[in-house]
């Protein structure tokens, strides 16, 4: 049976921070307000009203191009597509055909280039929501019209993973710049799939479409699921019909929502209302000049700092955390390193059982380099690390909480002499295993040592110790 590979291409929305609407004044914020509270004639497409382009979102649609190392367009448009859909009030979308603002890019994902074909600029349509046991839907003009990036990949993915980690990537790029929030479960990031399957390096294969993917987990497991199913497919002698599938993923499964289609005409042209838009080097210059360092570059310079590529990777694709790094670092003088762990292990674990982003915390990175400091000078353990976290997370200065309860290390022998003798004479069981050649059995006397101390202990103190005492090697 012949090795199969799967061919995956990208298409995907990102809803941009800009104040207003792509072509109208009305405010594009409109995240939990109620249904149709944010539309005006232009929105609504009502008769005789005249858009107007957001510049902001033009300055967006740039900086993501650059960012995705794009050729930018010097002479660039909008277009009518023309088609019929409850949720597009004018019957038609303005889009960005022939000429989008950027393409022929490209995205480094784990040493490979994916390219990029094209990103354009258009207008998002309003929502559809369908009540269940009824014969109607309900539409919400509040999204209609909101400024959108479409960005559309060449179908250079070959795994679910590398889709994975591209989105992801892109999501942190969109974060960097500021142009999106770029958020899937808000709707302010969307992707489509693209998926054939075929003979490694045979002719491409049949090409099914698979929307209503809500996060980078769902890419990823309907990815999984749609390739095997393909290659179930082949490998019977059947073949692959084209199709849009939909992805159930209470079921953890695709779905089909409708047959082979052609190329739909949406009957392009030029929009009369808005003029084209030149973008000359001034505007280039004065956009690059304003470029943030980008995750790719986060990465190599975190690298060079001597953190370690694994934990590099981490903080440089994540905006929030990335930022939070640097505002730490800048008043931390001890290993980069040390706040990465703290960051990836210790921080990542409370904000995961939360639920939580480190914006939504009250720790601070003046409190977390201080934190950081105490233990890389081991002034403190990780046992009492590990209790001062919580606290910290909440806004507590780490200092002032080690001060106050006296919860600085002790290394001290002659202090800690008498808590680790008492132990001792209080486990004779255990002492005599330990003499016995079970060396483990040390463990169940450093626990309550270290609970006597309040964790304060350094444990590589106590072991020696306890080797003296029990004339073992520990």
């Amino acid at each position: 049976m012949p090795e199969f590979e799967a061919v995956v291409g990208l298409e995907v929305h990102l809803h941009l921070k800009t104040k207003s609407k792509m072509f109208c004044g009305c405010d594009a914020n409109y995240f939990g307000d109620p249904p149709n509270t944010h539309t005006c004639p232009v929105c609504l497409g009502l008769p005789g009203v005249l858009p107007s382009v957001n510049a902001q979102a033009v300055d967006f649609g740039i900086l993501f191009g650059l960012a995705l190392n794009c050729t930018i367009a010097p002479w660039t448009q909008f277009h009518r597509k023309s088609y019929y859909y409850p949720d597009m009030p004018k019957n038609y979308q303005i889009s960005q055909y022939d000429l989008p603002i950027a393409e022929h890019g490209y995205l480094e994902v784990e040493g490979q280039k994916v390219r990029i074909k094209r990103v354009h600029l258009e207008e998002d349509a309003a929502k559809s929501t369908h009540p269940d046991g009824t014969a109607y839907s309900l539409i919400d003009l509040n999204r209609a019209g909101s400024p959108l990036i479409e960005m559309v990949t060449e179908p250079d993915i070959r795994t679910p993973e590398q889709a994975r980690i591209f989105l992801a990537h892109i999501r942190s790029i969109a974060q960097t710049l500021g142009v999106s929030e770029a958020n899937p479960e808000e709707g302010k990031m969307r992707a489509d799939v693209n998926v054939s399957v075929r003979p490694v390096g045979g002719p491409l294969g049949t090409k099914v479409e698979i929307k209503n993917l809500n996060s980078f987990r769902s890419v990823a497991r309907a990815l999984e699921f749609e390739i095997k199913r393909q290659q179930e497919l082949l490998r019977s002698g059947r073949r692959v019909e084209q199709a849009t599938l939909g992805w159930d993923e209470a079921a953890g499964k695709t779905y089909l929502m409708r047959l082979k289609e052609g190329e739909a005409d949406y009957r392009y042209f030029p929009d009369p209302d808005l003029p084209p838009i030149v973008i000359d080097e001034a505007w280039l210059a004065r956009l690059r000049a304003a470029m943030p360092e980008l995750p790719a570059q986060k990465y190599a310079r975190y690298v060079e700092q001597g953190v370690r590529p694994y934990d590099a990777e981490i903080l440089a694709y994540n905006a929030s955390l990335a930022r939070f790094f640097d505002e730490a670092l800048a008043s931390y003088q001890g290993n980069p390193q040390t706040i990465a762990n703290l960051l990836n292990a210790d921080v990542a674990g409370y904000l995961n059982e939360r639920g939580l982003e480190v914006q939504e915390t009250a720790l601070t990175p003046t409190n977390l380099a201080q934190l950081a400091g105490l233990f890389e000078r081991r002034e403190i353990t990780n046992r009492v690390l590990a209790q001062l976290l919580p606290e910290v997370m909440e806004g507590a200065d780490p200092l002032r909480l080690v001060e106050e309860r006296g919860l600085r290390s002790v290394s001290d022998e002659g202090s800690l002499r008498p808590i680790v003798e008492r132990v001792v004479a209080a486990n004779p069981r255990v002492v005599e295993q330990v003499r016995g050649g079970n060396l483990k059995a040390a463990n169940a006397l450093l626990g309550p040592i270290m609970k006597e101390t309040r964790g304060t202990a350094k444990a590589d103190v106590v072991k020696k110790m306890l080797g003296e005492m029990l004339g073992v090697e520990l």
